[in-house]
């Protein structure tokens, strides 16, 4: 089996690959998320796995705008506790000229990097993994990211936890072809789009209030094709196949200008 996910080698995403799929699959790198739906889409690979959120710095835009345009369902989903360490080529928090990394990972450790280093820059990157990867070539670049990142890079830990808080997740998603099998503990995922208007979306919430169906994460985007017009992104209790979702979703669809079910799969556990 062949998965596609956000690269490097040592990226948060490959080790929630790793978790999900396990050793014996075959992992491909991407450098964006596009190029992981992409290689989806082509039958290049099986699956795809991309970040959604994180606890402490809320979704990543790029993920939830690919599904706008893309067929792909989501599969699965991962939850992976995120630990950020600050590393260089020789663990001296001396040598420290330029920090770099992803801008969430930057941001998850911005009181340590006011404290130690409120007079270095700090760079974003695609990833955390790419950081290690500079960090591993200009002794006076450290990278913020995970310690399999210090390992594969050979790069040397300067500090461990450096992320402001506890208890720091991140939320991934599996992508693919095939639609996953209802299991009895369940999340659904649709978008939707509506006109800006007076109680709007409290007609878009109500079908789902009206039946007992907990809404478990909403997420607005304006819509890039029509101004003051916004997507909205639901996580929901259920499968697609439970007869109070599927009236609540036909509900909901002949109030809304658009709707899209991106996928039912098992909660992460």
């Amino acid at each position: 089996m062949k998965i596609a996910f956000l690269g490097p080698n040592a990226t948060f995403t490959h080790q929630a690959a790793l978790q999900h799929f396990g050793l014996s699959c075959e992992f491909i790198p991407k450098a964006e998320i596009p190029e992981v739906f992409d290689e989806v889409e082509r039958g290049r690979v099986d699956f795809g796995i991309v970040p959604v959120e994180n606890t402490a710095e809320g979704v990543v835009s790029h993920t939830l705008d690919m599904f706008t345009t893309s067929n792909l369902k989501i599969c699965a989903e991962v939850l992976l506790e995120v630990s950020l360490a600050i590393m260089n080529k020789r663990g001296r928090l001396g040598d420290i000229k330029k920090v770099c990394s992803h801008p969430h990972a930057i941001a998850q450790a911005s009181h340590w990097l006011k404290k130690h280093l409120h007079n270095i820059p700090a760079a974003d990157t695609l990833s955390t993994a790419m950081a290690a990867q500079m960090a591993s070539q200009d002794p006076s670049v450290a990278a913020i990211a995970s310690v399999a990142a210090a390992n594969l890079y050979l790069l040397k830990i300067v500090e461990r936890k450096i992320e402001d808080r506890p208890n720091n997740f991140t939320r991934f998603l599996v992508i693919g072809k095939r639609e996953a099998k209802k299991t009895g503990s369940d999340k659904t995922s649709i978008m939707f789009a509506i006109k800006d208007a007076p109680g709007a979306l409290y007609k878009m919430l109500k079908p789902f209030a009206a039946r007992n169906i907990n809404l478990t994460k909403i997420e607005s985007r304006p819509l890039k094709t029509r101004a003051w017009e916004y997507m909205f992104y639901a996580d929901i209790d259920g499968h697609i196949t439970d007869r109070k979702l599927k009236e609540a979703l036909k509900e909901l669809g002949r109030l809304c200008s658009f709707i899209k079910v991106l996928g039912s799969y098992p909660k992460s556990t």
